[in-house]
């Protein structure tokens, strides 16, 4: 005599037999129950063994989908992010009264039965007969996981999700031989397993764990008697029997599941009745799904690393192979975020910039030698009402940033000069650094044909103030960020030097596109993302090593009950400049904290060096700084290009004008400060740049927080470069107005977050 599996059930030669024995009829019923046409019934029955013997065996059984935790660096939760919220338990992890109750109210002779209820079919068929439509059906509850495995297959498709569900008389086939062999390969308790950690409560939950935290706000192990009858009551009709939207259809529900249960002699009728009194007492937790519910403040880096794991080959060949495998979730994604960098991000932002300026601000945190992202946030938050956006202004438009990133300023001469060391300029390299001069011409490229400053008027730059007349020294055209100065080194060494430097930094434009090959570049008139700039800046303080960024430092993924390790990307570290070059640039940015543009943005309690920039018609004001352990960049401006920082009111704080050293720099100063408060402070390796001599420049009034640093590119044209000061008027006003419907900005603009930012040419 064959022998019944561990689970209960019959054997496969059983049920085989039992099947074979009557096939035709199954095939008859079935067609009787899913379809109300009687008239199918004939047409069922003559194909219906043919169709089951041509199926394949086997059925695939897909992972289930889970919800996937995202963690920071000490592995505390950011967020939780899923598909369909889902916690596969085991069955020894959901209450015994979940058991009986599904099983009572769903499939009754579940124990007794194979994959096929005989009983069931011809009680089934009779009363639709009687009712001439489908009055009851008679899936068992092996049938009903099998339809549910198909459904979780075809995912978030809905044609294929149409077709796993549709009521033919193929697909009940299909199904009735999938059956079979889940049967026989699982055994009763392990499919009543998958069941319960498949099927669809309602309310997004996928499974009991996820239902019963979404009604009861506790383990599946722990509902009691009424509350596992009125989960089991919901599976039949989640959407009718919703307990949060109608609180008396699902208490009529949940008593009918009590008394089947009593009916069964699962419980007696007096714990039924007595159950049957109970309110619902339900204590709804809402989903909390996605990257707009991570906490501190990180609902960007959170999509961010979002974008990573669907933009990068190590989690699989194809976009298609990287988005299933992470709809299917599952996965603990620990990440490089830093909570007290994050804190302290956030933090800054909040004390400088309120969500309802006209202005937005961004600030990303990286760690040199190592590429990891401590901290990344914004003063709008995530999200789609008025003063929030769902783009990330701190990275490139790949990854849910700007289009086109944001227009930098001087913070992009350091890659200039870095370049020249390289080339062998000494760093007591002098020009001449006139106030106002043309772009010089010829400057050679890489590609050998020269830049060339033509056209019926040609280009031109100027400096800040008429003061400021060289000739200069490298350090001290740094520290006041002198325009001429930088537009004759770059004519001097030639475009080329300076695209291998930006090539080494990984540089590009927020687009991704490279860098143009024109003298302007110097005066950062390209668009670029906080974070390339951080990451660059990191170079320099890693003594020339530049690492490219990461966010996740490990991912699990749960498949069954076991923990499966995935790789990840790996920061890839590679020398951009010699030491004594990164040296050099340390020394001379130190200066530009110390006593230069970028004196409010300077640390009191360890080495800090960086750069301000400011942009044509103070649209955007940038600080780049780091320390030997962390490098930051800080944005301010508006997404989409089109707020004039002049009289305006930002974090409360009224300002005459805006510049790098004035609002990004004390932004940049309190984040550090907080980021790095307890870390034992380290030091530049200094280089002895010989004094090239005082020279009285004349009193220059607020001079320390002017920043000379502009530069934006309107189709090539720099004449209008940025003033600055607070003395009164005394330097002078750009020289350039652009046309008017030069710039194009969304319509929404700045005033509430939402514009999609660089809509400008």
């Amino acid at each position: 005599m064959p022998k019944k599996r561990s689970g209960g059930g019959l054997s496969a030669t059983q049920q085989a037999a039992k099947f074979l024995g009557v096939s035709v009829l199954a095939g008859a019923v079935m067609a009787g129950i899913a379809l109300p046409a009687v008239g199918a019934l004939g047409l069922a029955a003559k194909g219906s063994v043919e169709s089951f013997d041509e199926l394949p065996a086997n059925m695939k059984t897909p992972p289930l989908s889970q919800r996937t935790t995202i963690l920071d660096s000490r592995g505390d939760h950011i967020a939780t992010v899923y598909s369909r919220d889902r916690t596969v338990v085991e069955l020894k992890d959901i209450s015994p009264y979940m058991q009986k109750a599904i099983v009572a109210i769903e499939d009754s002779r579940f124990y007794q039965h194979g994959a096929v209820d005989l009983k069931g079919v011809l009680r089934a068929l009779n009363r639709n007969a009687q009712s001439g439509g489908v009055a009851e059906g008679a899936s068992t509850l092996t049938q009903q996981y099998v339809k549910n495995v198909f459904v979780e297959e075809a995912g978030d498709d809905p044609t294929k999700v149409a077709q796993a569900t549709q009521q033919t008389l193929g697909r009940k086939i299909r199904e009735l031989k999938f059956a079979i062999q889940v049967e026989e390969e699982l055994g009763k308790k392990k499919i009543l397993e998958n069941y319960l950690n498949i099927t669809f409560f309602g309310q997004q939950a996928y499974g009991v764990e996820a239902a019963s935290q979404r009604y009861f706000s506790k383990s599946a192990k722990d509902l009691s008697l009424p509350e596992a009858a009125l989960l089991a009551g919901i599976v039949q009709s989640p959407s009718r029997y919703d307990p949060v939207n109608d609180e008396a259809e699902a208490t009529k529900r949940r008593n009918v599941v009590l008394q089947r249960m009593a009916e069964v002699g699962d419980i007696s009728q007096a714990d039924a009745d007595e159950a049957m009194r109970e309110p619902l007492r339900l204590k709804v937790s809402r989903p909390q799904n996605g990257c707009i519910t991570a906490v501190k403040g990180a609902s960007f880096f959170c999509k961010y690393v979002e974008k990573v794991f669907l933009n990068d080959p190590v989690f699989g060949k194809t976009k298609e192979e990287r988005a299933k495998l992470w709809n299917q979730g599952g996965l603990t994604v620990r990440t490089t975020l830093d909570p007290q960098a994050q804190e302290s991000v956030q933090a800054s932002l909040k004390d400088h910039v309120n969500k309802d300026d006209q202005v937005a601000a961004a600030t990303t945190l990286v760690e040199p030698g190592t590429g990891k992202i401590l901290g990344m946030g914004q003063s709008k938050p995530y999200g789609y009402n008025k003063n929030e956006t769902e783009y990330n202004y701190s990275v490139d438009s790949s990854m849910g940033g700007s289009n086109y990133g944001f227009p930098t300023g001087s913070t992009f001469k350091p890659f200039v000069a870095a370049a020249a060391l390289e080339e062998g300029r000494p760093p007591t390299q002098e020009y001449s650094s006139p106030y106002r001069m043309e772009y010089p011409s010829p400057v050679q490229t890489c590609s050998g044909k020269p830049w060339v400053n033509v056209g019926p008027k040609k280009e031109t730059v100027e400096n800040e103030d008429k003061s400021e007349v060289g000739p200069y020294r490298l350090e001290e055209a740094t520290a006041k960020s002198v325009n001429t100065y930088y537009v004759q080194m770059i004519s001097d060494i030639g475009l080329c030097p300076v695209v291998k430097m930006t090539d080494n930094l990984h540089v590009v434009q927020g687009n991704g596109d490279k860098l143009p090959e024109m003298p302007s570049i110097a005066l950062g008139a390209k668009g670029i993302s906080p974070l390339t700039m951080a990451t660059a800046y990191a170079a320099f303080a890693a003594r020339g090593m530049y690492c490219t960024p990461i966010a996740i430092e490990s991912i699990t993924q749960k498949i069954g009950n076991e923990q499966k390790s995935l790789p990840v990307p790996k920061s890839t570290c590679s020398r951009a400049m010699s030491e004594r070059t990164a040296d050099t640039i340390n020394t001379l940015l130190r200066g530009v904290v110390d006593s230069g543009t970028g004196q409010e943005a300077g640390l009191t309690d360890r080495d800090s060096a960086g750069k301000t920039g400011t942009t044509d018609e103070r649209r955007n004001a940038w600080f780049v700084g780091y320390t030997p352990n962390l490098a930051g960049a800080v944005w301010v401006g508006s997404a989409t290009q089109q707020v004039e920082m002049e009289g305006i009111s930002i974090g409360g704080v009224y300002h005459d004008k805006v510049y790098g050293g004035r609002v990004p720099g004390p932004i940049w100063r309190d984040a550090m400060t907080g980021a790095l408060a307890g870390k034992e402070p380290a030091s530049f390796n200094i280089v002895d740049i010989p004094d090239g001599g005082d020279r009285d420049r004349g009193d220059r009034g607020d001079g320390g927080n002017n920043d000379n640093g502009n530069g934006d590119d309107r189709g090539g044209l720099i004449e209008g470069l940025t003033n600055g000061g607070t003395d009164g008027g005394r330097f002078p006003d750009p020289t350039f107005s652009i046309p008017e419907g030069w710039i194009q900005g969304g319509s929404n603009g700045g005033n509430n977050g939402n514009g999609n930012g660089g809509n400008w040419p």
